[in-house]
């Protein structure tokens, strides 16, 4: 189950689920005269996912890999917004889960989505700081001062967009000293000292418990981010269908909600999406 994290750098080209699926047939009748079956090397399903939940999904593709003999999981996590614009252009992903719907719907206008979003989660902002809360920090006004170095993600990914959110119900206006492009950015420079609280997920402050204290903003219910899934045509479409149904299924939610998140809203279909052929019922 490779995992690659960080969205600058473009994984390698490969086939198609159908020109996969042409290769693997075209060693049967190498397999009838050897006795051997053909390898499955050619079975790989490719999840793009939002960073923050790089804690959950290694777990659910060693489930599926389980349930599955012989396909590959293999996850990419990075940024949303990086994931989506790469997604957009075409690149070779067979499913792709973001950190809100506003950053999906990039994916839906680019017409990029084999059916429906399929709602996965929600996650709320927190205050992380280091263990002990040495600056004493106890709300947002607290960041606003001199003093206290704090990082945020850059406004048009997820994490920023609900920390605008979350400064603007407050009334309080931050001044960063930087603004990442993932959550997990920003997480890193507090735990290496290099900030002295940054505004991340609840659950990548729950990952690092040991090291890291939460601080509980009330404004972050409002600012709540839906996360949400949806297959990308032209791979492994049914495998891709299949791996959501395990991650918004029983499985799923209890490994995301042991992790922090929240359940999902209630789901909706998008504008400009059809009925998801891969769900017998259809959705509404």
């Amino acid at each position: 189950m490779p995992q690659r994290t960080g969205g600058d750098a473009r994984p390698a080209a490969r086939p198609t689920g159908r020109a996969r699926r042409r290769a693997a047939a075209a060693l049967l009748p190498l397999a009838a005269l050897t006795g051997c079956a053909p390898t499955a090397a050619g079975d790989r399903l490719d999840v793009w996912a939002a960073s923050s939940l790089a804690g959950v999904l290694p777990e659910l593709a060693a489930e599926y890999e389980r349930a599955h003999p012989g396909t590959e999981v293999a996850l990419n996590f990075s940024g949303s917004s990086d994931l989506a614009v790469q997604i957009a252009e075409g690149a070779p992903a067979d499913l792709f889960v973001a950190a809100d719907e506003r950053t999906l719907q990039r994916v839906l206008d680019a017409g990029r989505a084999a059916g429906p979003a399929r709602p996965v989660a929600t996650n709320r902002l927190v205050i992380a700081v280091a263990e002990g809360n040495p600056r004493g920090v106890g709300s947002l006004a607290d960041l606003a001062g001199d003093g206290v170095r704090t990082v945020v993600c850059a406004e048009q990914v997820p994490c920023g967009h609900a920390a605008r959110t979350v400064q603007d119900l407050a009334g309080v206006d931050l001044r960063p000293v930087s603004e990442e492009n993932a959550v997990t950015d920003v997480l890193g420079k507090v735990r290496t000292g290099q900030a002295d609280a940054g505004l991340v997920y609840v659950t990548d402050v729950a990952a690092h418990e040991d090291e890291l204290d939460a601080v509980a903003l009330p404004e972050a219910a409002a600012a709540a981010n839906p996360y949400a899934a949806v297959v990308v045509p032209g791979g492994e479409e049914d495998a891709a269908a299949a791996f959501a149904e395990l991650l918004t299924g029983p499985a799923g939610r209890e490994r995301l909600a042991a992790a922090g998140f929240g359940p999902p809203p209630a789901a909706t279909t998008p504008a400009g999406t059809d009925p998801d052929p891969h769900d017998p019922g259809g959705s509404a």
